[in-house]
């Protein structure tokens, strides 16, 4: 079950986690959770995930932008409380340059690795980069 706190509505989401679970909503209105690596855009309420276009939370977030978020681990064993955010579907290609840098900023080569076995198996052009933002976020 999904909940958060009321004083945790205003929580960032560290940028030194390695990874979140992304949680979207389905059409019975319950939530399905995916243990997913992220990157902030710098200091902003921008944050990025990518994932491959033909996938059930890429479906949920079209139908549904309302997400929940929380710290995990990288088998999504939750790490913190849960916040509310909204979430869309990037296709500008100048954001998904920002969500690209961002990620491999911040994973390096385990980021680049992926990139290439991506780029290999031929579904590094069948991905999406989905940006999501915190609702009520204070700077």
């Amino acid at each position: 079950m999904l909940s958060r706190s009321t004083s945790q509505q205003n929580t960032m989401i560290s940028n030194r986690e390695n990874y979140i679970n992304l949680a979207t909503r389905k059409r019975d209105g319950s939530f399905i959770n995916t243990a997913v690596w992220f990157a902030q855009e710098g200091e902003t309420n921008n944050y990025y995930v990518f994932s491959l276009k033909a996938v059930g939370k890429v479906r949920r977030i079209r139908n549904f932008p309302e997400v929940k978020i929380g710290i995990c681990t990288f088998n999504g064993k939750p790490k913190g409380d849960w916040v509310d955010g909204l979430a869309d579907l990037v296709d500008d290609p100048a954001i998904t340059a920002v969500a690209y840098a961002a990620l491999r900023k911040k994973y390096g080569i385990k980021m680049r690795i992926g990139d290439f076995f991506s780029w290999i198996k031929g579904t590094y052009h069948q991905r999406q980069i989905i940006r999501f933002r915190i609702k009520d976020w204070e700077n």
